[in-house]
Parts: C-alpha cells; sequence; structure tokens
C-alpha cells in the first residue's frame, strides 16, 4: 500500500468518522499489528421495534435447519465455513436467516450457551439472554436494512420464548456497526478490554458487565 492510498484512505476515514475517531482506529490497529488489542462494547436489546417486524419485499425470514445451512455453505459467499458450522450446530446454536429466493440475503447466529471470540477466547452471559454473533449481510443487500428487520424477527421469536432480550458486542472501532446498533434500538452496557502480553492475556471488563454475566475468558 503505498502512501498516496494511505492518506486517501485516512481522509476518506476523517470525512466519515471524524479526526478523534480516525485516530483511536489507527492507534487501534497499529497496536493489533504487535500484540491482540480488543475493546469489546457490549450492547443488548429488549423490545422489538414494530417497524422491523414487516417484511414487504417477498423475502423469507425463518430459522435454517442443519440440513439447508450444509446446503448453503456450498457457497463460498455466504462465509459459512464447515468447521465453523459443525461447531455451531453441535451447541445448539441458531441461524435465524433472510433469504431471496434461493440466495440467502442476510443471517445472524443465536446461542445461549459460551461461544468463542477467538480460538483463545470464549464469552460467557447471563442465560436470561441470547447472545447473537456472525451477523452477515451479502454484498448485493446491503443497505435494506435486512440485519435490523432480521435480528429484530429473531428478538421477538426470542422475547415470547421467555429470553429478557439480546446481548452483543462491537468492536470499539467498527464505528458503522456500532451507530448501526443504536440505530436498531441497541444500548451500551459497558466495555470489555482483552490485550495480550507474551502468552498471557489481560482481562477487564467495565460498566455493567457483571448485571449481564457478561465477561471473556480463555479457552481451557
Amino acid at each position: 500500500m503505498n502512501l498516496v492510498t494511505v492518506k486517501e484512505q485516512f481522509l476518506k476515514s476523517v470525512k466519515a468518522h471524524g479526526l478523534s475517531d480516525t485516530a483511536y482506529d489507527f492507534v487501534y490497529r497499529g497496536v493489533n499489528n504487535v500484540t491482540l488489542l480488543m475493546v469489546l462494547k457490549c450492547v443488548m436489546i429488549d423490545v422489538a421495534d414494530p417497524k422491523f417486524l414487516r417484511d414487504d419485499n417477498g423475502y423469507t425470514c425463518e430459522f435454517l435447519d442443519p440440513e439447508k445451512l450444509v446446503s448453503l455453505s456450498k457457497n463460498q459467499e455466504y462465509q459459512l465455513e464447515s468447521n465453523f458450522l459443525d461447531e455451531a450446530i453441535s451447541k445448539g446454536d441458531e441461524c435465524f436467516a433472510i433469504l431471496d429466493g434461493a440466495c440467502l440475503a442476510s443471517y445472524g447466529w443465536y446461542s445461549n450457551k459460551p461461544t468463542k471470540v477467538s480460538d483463545e477466547l470464549e464469552l460467557h452471559f447471563d442465560k436470561r439472554y441470547i447472545y447473537m454473533y456472525n451477523g452477515f449481510t451479502h454484498p448485493n443487500y446491503r443497505g435494506r436494512r435486512l440485519h435490523a428487520i432480521g435480528m429484530t424477527m429473531a428478538l421477538d421469536h426470542y422475547l415470547k420464548r421467555g429470553y429478557s432480550g439480546i446481548v452483543s458486542w462491537v468492536e470499539a472501532n467498527n464505528f458503522n456497526s456500532l451507530r448501526s446498533c443504536y440505530r436498531m434500538g441497541y444500548s451500551g452496557f459497558g466495555e470489555i478490554y482483552v490485550i495480550k502480553l507474551f502468552r498471557n492475556h489481560l482481562i477487564f471488563r467495565a460498566g455493567k458487565c457483571r448485571d449481564y454475566g457478561f465477561k471473556v475468558s480463555v479457552i481451557g
């Protein structure tokens, strides 16, 4: 990547996110070139916004069974790797998807069990809540608010099953996703900080993470 490209990307980021956020992202990425740094913005939602419960575009919105997921995973554009699928299905996680005919337009995964954040780290949370992770919208369908529609439909489903709401997290430098979450009705309840020094992970949590049983631990 040449200096002209770096400058263009920097100016584009400043225009989109402001100077302070761009500087934060620059430092965040710089640290991750040396060692692992994660700052997780923890969010929750417990009310389904009615405007996202309507679908007037002819999509099919449903939880996908394992057979359908395996079939769809053959298309690499959908980012459903076999190792991930095997693990998610074996632990009982559910995938709520929006399909446009045979095309997988958007999906999100939902779990009521501890779930990997990385190969070394695992997220735990209060069992009153469902954890949403691994959201995806196909590039051809972005900008249609399908993630908001799918997540809200899933939330409505889990609320009716007796859960208190959905919890999730977004990395602190993912400004677009954070804004999207807040527009959907998510509210923040804390942060989790992870930094790896040599072979050890230092993990801190702040805010109301304890109230939601929200914590990250090393696997094993």
